[in-house]
């Protein structure tokens, strides 16, 4: 392969990573999200609301992990329809249980997704380092990191300003117009209120900014190195 050939393999290789990064750091964000730990870390916290229809802390750190284990297993709506209080009444109700499921297939969706994006970026690293070199992958790598930089610090912005926007924004594009809206004495509202959510969002931007931030430092370095060599 002639030299003019690589360098446009390594540019094509090197944006796609680019691009790809950005996606990817988020979910590997929301995976991480996605685990028991997070839920008793959150429950923990200084000023969480409590229950005014009566959940203990207990009561949630006992439901709510079972709710992230359904987002996760291989298991049908009935793993949740079939939970019932001590005094026989259901943990959830329908319109209840039917956002759980649209939720899950959202979930499956998205660690599909990263785990697709994960593959394609190390096969993009590797094809943008055998094409174009080191200080390609190492651009590339930088570039993608400073966009995601710049996508999270307004993500951040928007929670800080306005969080009942993007809350509300989210739902509205991942979710049907009156499937995602609950009375307070429902077992997915008193699980999960409000400042479990915004947490959540500040988790997702701050776990990003974090990883793209080291990200950018080590492309940053490695490409000083190989400017002094």
């Amino acid at each position: 392969m002639s030299d003019t050939n690589h360098n446009a393999v390594a540019r094509v290789a090197g944006g796609l990573l680019s691009l790809a990064l950005p996606v990817l750091l988020i979910l590997t964000s929301v995976r991480l999200l996605l685990t028991p730990a997070f839920v008793k870390l959150e429950y923990h916290l200084p000023g969480f609301p409590e229950d005014r229809f009566g959940f203990s802390q207990q009561d949630r750190l006992r439901w709510a992990p079972i709710a992230v284990d359904y987002l996760l297993n291989d298991e049908g709506i009935g793993f949740l329809g079939e939970l019932a209080f001590s005094d026989g009444s259901a943990v959830y109700n329908p319109r209840e249980l039917q956002h759980m499921l649209d939720v899950k297939r959202l979930t499956s969706l998205a660690l599909a997704v990263w785990g697709g994006l994960l593959a394609a970026a190390i096969a993009l690293g590797s094809v943008t380092a055998w094409a174009g070199g080191a200080v390609r992958l190492w651009r590339a790598l930088r570039r993608g990191a400073l966009w995601t930089l710049g996508l999270m610090a307004v993500l951040a912005a928007g929670i800080a300003l306005t969080f009942s926007f993007v809350f509300v924004g989210f739902h509205q594009l991942f979710f049907a117009a009156g499937t995602w809206t609950f009375s307070y004495s429902d077992t997915l509202i008193r699980l999960f209120p409000e400042r479990f959510w915004r947490d959540a969002f500040t988790f997702i931007a701050l776990g990003t900014l974090a990883m793209a931030g080291l990200i950018l430092l080590l492309a940053s370095s490695q490409l000083a190195r190989l400017r002094r060599a």
